[in-house]
Formats: C-alpha cells, sequence, structure tokens
C-alpha cells in the first residue's frame, strides 16, 4: 500500500505497517503520521479537511511546537488547538489533539478529535429552544383566538371566511417558521467539511435561483444572473443552495414590485464572493449588526406580510461560518441592499492516498 511522502527520499521510502494503517483508518476521529519537518506521510481522508493540514504540511504553529516537544522529550502530550474553517470569517474547529511518539526516527502520530463540538452544539440548542418557545406562541395564538372567532361567527358566512383565510395565513406561517427551526436545526447538528464534496459555483447559484422563480414571478420582479468564471467551492450542496437562496429569497420579500435583484459573482485572492443585490427599503444602520441574529426582524409588520420568520438570515450566517465563510451587508434606506455570500475557492489537490 502507498500513501502519499514527503519529500526527502527517506520518508518517500518509508512503508507503514499495514495493521497500523487499518487502525488509523477506522478510528472515530482523524489521524496522520508526521515525519521531521512536520510533513505527514500518512493522513486519513479528513486531516485536510479540517485544515490541520495543506499539501501534507501541518499549518498549526501551536501543533507544531507540540510535536517538537514530544521528539524533544519522547513523551505523549494532549492539548487543545483552534483551527480557523477558512481563510476569511469567524468560524473555527476546536479541536483535541493527541502527540505521541512512534519511534525513534522521530515519527509521531497526531490523534484528533472534535469533543468540543458536542458541549457547542448542547449550548446552542438550550438556547434555541428558548427562543422557539417564544416565537412559535405567537402564531399559536392567534390560531386559537382565530378558531374561537369562527365558532362565534358560524351564522355569518363572510365572517367565517375572513376568519377561515386568517386561519389559513398563520398556518403557513406556522409551517414555514416550523420548517426553518428544522433546517437550523439540522445545520447546528451537522459539520458540512467532513462529508464535503466538490462544488461548481455556477450550478450552486442557478439551483437557487430556480427555486425562487415562482416567488420572483408572483411579484414581478426580474432576477438576472451573469454567469462568471468557473469556481469550486468544498461543501454541502444542500445548505449552499438554502444559503443562497435565502438571501435571494429576501431580496426578492424586501423589494418594490416591478424591480430587479441582481447576482453577481466575482472572484479575488481566492475568495468568490457571490452578492445578491436589490432596489428594496433598505436596513436602518442601527439594525445592520443585529440581522443576522435568530428571529431578529428589522419590520416585524413587514416580516408577517411577506411571511418572514425572522431565521432565513440567521441560517445564512450559519451557513457561510460552517464552510469557512463569512456573510457582510451593504445597505442604504430607500436605495436597496446588497448582502454577499464569501467563500474560500477550493483546489483540488492532485496527490491522493492510492
Amino acid at each position: 500500500m502507498k500513501f502519499r511522502r514527503g519529500e526527502s527520499p527517506a520518508d518517500s521510502a518509508r512503508e507503514l505497517p499495514e495493521m497500523l494503517v487499518h487502525t488509523l483508518l477506522n478510528l472515530e476521529g482523524e489521524a496522520f503520521i508526521a515525519a521531521p519537518g512536520e510533513i505527514a506521510i500518512f493522513s486519513t481522508p479528513g486531516t485536510e479537511q479540517l485544515g490541520i493540514l495543506k499539501d501534507s504540511k501541518v499549518q498549526s504553529p501551536e501543533l507544531i511546537a507540540t510535536i517538537r516537544v514530544v521528539r524533544r522529550t519522547n513523551k505523549k502530550q494532549v492539548g487543545k488547538i483552534d483551527i480557523p474553517r477558512g481563510p476569511i470569517g469567524e468560524g473555527i474547529h476546536e479541536l483535541t489533539v493527541t502527540v505521541i511518539p512512534l519511534s525513534e526516527d522521530d515519527l509521531v502520530l497526531i490523534l484528533v478529535s472534535d469533543e468540543s463540538e458536542a458541549e457547542r452544539v448542547h449550548e446552542v440548542r438550550r438556547d434555541f429552544v428558548a427562543n422557539i418557545s417564544h416565537e412559535l406562541k405567537t402564531p399559536i395564538g392567534a390560531l386559537l383566538l382565530l378558531s374561537e372567532a369562527v365558532l362565534g361567527a358560524k351564522d355569518d358566512p363572510v365572517a367565517v371566511t375572513k376568519f377561515a383565510t386568517r386561519m389559513q395565513t398563520e398556518s403557513k406561517r406556522l409551517t414555514d417558521l416550523v420548517q426553518e427551526i428544522i433546517n437550523l436545526s439540522r445545520l447546528q447538528d451537522s459539520d458540512p467539511l467532513q462529508v464535503a464534496v466538490e462544488l461548481e459555483i455556477e450550478d450552486l447559484i442557478n439551483s437557487a435561483i430556480d427555486q425562487s422563480q415562482i416567488s420572483a414571478d408572483n411579484r414581478q420582479i426580474m432576477v438576472s444572473h451573469t454567469e462568471a468564471e468557473e469556481a469550486l467551492v468544498l461543501g454541502d450542496r444542500e445548505q449552499l443552495v438554502m444559503a443562497i437562496q435565502n438571501l435571494v429569497e429576501n431580496a426578492i420579500n424586501y423589494s418594490p414590485e416591478g424591480t430587479k435583484v441582481s447576482v453577481n459573482t466575482t472572484i479575488d485572492q481566492g475568495i468568490v464572493d457571490i452578492s445578491i443585490t436589490d432596489q428594496g427599503i433598505g436596513i436602518p444602520e442601527s439594525d445592520v449588526d443585529r440581522i443576522f441574529e435568530r428571529f431578529y426582524r428589522v419590520d416585524p409588520a413587514r416580516s408577517r406580510q411577506t411571511g418572514g420568520t425572522g431565521l432565513g438570515l440567521s441560517i445564512v450566517k450559519h451557513v457561510a461560518s460552517k464552510h469557512g465563510g463569512e456573510v457582510k451587508v451593504w445597505s442604504v434606506q430607500g436605495i436597496g441592499s446588497t448582502f454577499s455570500l464569501r467563500l474560500p475557492i477550493y483546489t483540488p489537490n492532485p496527490e491522493s492516498i492510492q
């Protein structure tokens, strides 16, 4: 069996025991074996996706320092390191690493686990449940009152029709809210970079626009998109399409009828920027810093009118962070807004495990 090698002839000639390789490939976490120079001569498939390795070289200064301590003392070390999910954004992997000396010729084994993720998910879920309890009270309470009104007006067909129509509206709002809650819950429980695949940017954008076309047609809004040069990102297709669609739908819902929404793509220094620009009502400067919070609404009355749940932008921010990217906004009241989803471009590594 052959593996990725470091550049030195000694490393290239080294073979690892079959039993060790089989064991490492079946561990629950990730693992790699580093030779002098902090070059990985073997790594499990998810290690490079976590950002620990790039071109088989260890990227974390903290981990490099720990590896050198292990070589010098010949004793195991356990520690925690933070690895950025991408070159931009606030997303990080909080990892526990165990560095173990393997042999006298300075090979070390590094075991990697993401134990902190479970605690983070628990905290997020606890806060999320509290928010949900509050948000669900409104449509459920409205449905209760409307059902009582229908019963009280059973001999008045006009009133029954009026109240029943409002019940349909509130029911749809409740259904949309529950679906958004399910979507966000799934995002919080998953790490797209652990099961990532190569994705074409244009395919993601076109799918998102297609899914928003009915909303655009209903409001007589033209969604335009000029294709850019080809680019790949690494991640979860469903999550990324959902994030782009949320931005497009948001632009449609907050734009006057008969206007235009533009989707543009630019690439600069390894980052692809997907910008969605509308000619809508804009966002007050005082609200810009809060619009990505769960359930935050700039205009609650407008949100009720458009069926907004207050979760769409929160989902976009979560997807961006999980994919090592970020989301930004520029807005002027009365002129419109531009939301930019920025993601690191993925360049396939020609080296792979044979």
